[in-house]
Formats: C-alpha cells, sequence, structure tokens
C-alpha cells in the first residue's frame, strides 16, 4: 500500500498538473495584498540567495528576483516549473532557475539559503512539521522564512468544516493550520516571529471553482454546504449570496472570506 505522503505528493502533482496555467495567472495568487506585504517585510539584501518553495506560478519568486542575488523557484509539480519558467524569460528575469524538490525533503545542504519562502501552499503538504523542520536545516543561523497561507480559527467545528469543504474542491488539500499551530511550529524550530499580520482574501466563487476545474454537481455541494452552514462557519468565511430573480442562489456573484497569515521569521543564530 503507498504511503499517505506519496499519495498526497501525487495527488498535488495530479491537481496542479492540470490547472497550473490557471493559477500561473490568478489574481489571488499572482497579485493578492500578501505578495507585496510578504517582500516588504523579508528585508531582501542584493546578496541574498533565496529559495520559494512550492513556487506555483512562481509569484513570490519573480517578485524576490529584482532584490536578490539568485532566487531558485521549486515545486514538486512539473508543469508549474515550465509555468514560471515562461514568465521569467517573458519578463526578463536572468537570475532565476527552477528545480523540483518536495517541501518535506529538501535537496539542499545545511545553512544553504538566506531567505526561504512558502506562499498559499502549505494547506497541501501532508506534514507541515517536516516541512518547518526542513527550512530551519536548510535556512543559514540568521536567516529569514517568510510564510503566507490560509489559516482556520482554532475552533474544532469551523476548522473541521473548512477543511473538509476545501478538500472536496481540491482532493490535494490537506489542512489549513490555526495561527496558533503555526507559531507553535516555529517556535520549537528555533525561530523568532518578526511581523505577523492577517488579511481578508475575498474569494469569487465561481472562480475558486473554476481554478480547480471543479464538476458541476460538486460546485452545487459546495454552494448548499455553505448556504447551510452554522452560525460559527459562515461568521468565519463570511459569504454573500447573490440572487437570481427567483431568489435562488446565483454562485456567479456568491462570495466568500478566507483568511491569509503573513508570518516573518528570523532563524537563531
Amino acid at each position: 500500500m503507498a504511503d499517505v505522503s506519496d499519495e498526497n505528493l501525487e495527488l498535488v502533482r495530479e491537481q496542479f498538473g492540470a490547472n497550473a496555467e490557471a493559477y500561473g495567472t490568478s489574481a489571488v495568487h499572482a497579485r493578492g495584498a500578501s505578495l507585496g506585504l510578504l517582500v516588504d517585510r523579508l528585508g531582501l539584501d542584493p546578496s541574498w540567495a533565496v529559495l520559494d518553495i512550492a513556487t506555483g506560478g512562481g509569484s513570490v519568486a519573480l517578485a524576490c528576483a529584482p532584490h536578490v542575488a539568485s532566487v531558485v523557484a521549486s515545486d514538486a509539480t512539473p508543469q508549474m516549473l515550465d509555468v514560471v519558467q515562461r514568465r521569467a524569460e517573458e519578463e526578463g528575469v536572468d537570475n532565476l532557475s527552477t528545480e523540483i524538490a518536495d517541501a518535506h525533503d529538501l535537496p539542499y545542504a545545511d545553512g544553504r539559503w538566506d531567505t526561504v519562502t512558502c506562499r498559499i501552499a502549505p494547506h497541501h503538504f501532508h506534514d507541515p512539521a517536516k516541512f518547518v523542520a526542513e527550512v530551519a536545516r536548510t535556512l543559514r543561523p540568521g536567516g529569514v522564512f517568510g510564510l503566507v497561507d490560509n489559516v482556520v480559527p482554532d475552533d474544532s467545528n469551523v476548522a473541521t468544516f473548512a477543511n473538509e469543504w476545501e478538500r472536496k474542491r481540491d482532493p490535494s488539500h490537506a489542512r489549513c493550520l490555526s495561527v496558533n499551530e503555526w507559531l507553535t511550529l516555529l517556535s520549537v524550530n528555533g525561530f523568532t516571529i518578526e511581523h505577523r499580520e492577517l488579511l481578508a482574501k475575498e474569494m469569487g466563487f465561481t472562480w475558486w471553482c473554476d481554478n480547480m476545474s471543479v464538476p458541476a454537481d460538486v460546485r452545487e455541494q459546495l454552494l448548499a454546504e455553505l448556504a447551510a452552514a452554522d452560525e460559527d462557519v459562515r461568521a468565519f468565511l463570511r459569504p454573500k449570496f447573490g440572487e437570481y430573480e427567483d431568489q435562488s442562489i446565483d454562485p456567479d456573484t456568491t462570495v466568500f472570506y478566507l483568511t491569509e497569515v503573513v508570518l516573518v521569521a528570523r532563524k537563531s543564530g
């Protein structure tokens, strides 16, 4: 029987390989508010070498490139790296390279990087603790880690709904953590938090489904579950339902809100 980590990695490659172009041009990923905020807070230096983990469409790597000596955009999905390489060529970025890498088992020496980043990806990782340990291992003492991801409350009912609902849209979704869980993982791996901020992220329901090529019957189920969700879940996701003239829900004008955390942490030493 395949290990769950192998199964998860294959799901990630399947989902994102099939939807690589959509993620390369996604407004949330390519131009979301957390992108500029993260890059601004990293304190990048022209001499630094940067690793971007699970780079997706390469937005963080491309945004860092003008400020540093070199950037490696890594991802487990080859099709994603094809998108990044094309974007780098189109934008004239010549200090960026791409490499296949698993976030749980980085193929780099201890202390290799000055900065490591990972944005809107760790909810796909089957073992966040191993991921953070690998970041700590490959960062030099005093190096900077920039993390952005969707988070859920500590409330188990809301967290369970949000994660199960997301997994129906995207089977490669593992789990969104709470802010407190991330802070604990960073602390035990020797990081000190230098910046922490929460951002609300508006999601159009139809766009959210389109990005993962969700079938029509699953879309109907997801919309119905959101409409019928408990009060505490609705308070977290804050859905706004568009309506047709017959007062049925219009998915094209329905929106909800995810919560992102932006964390910048420095490795001890």
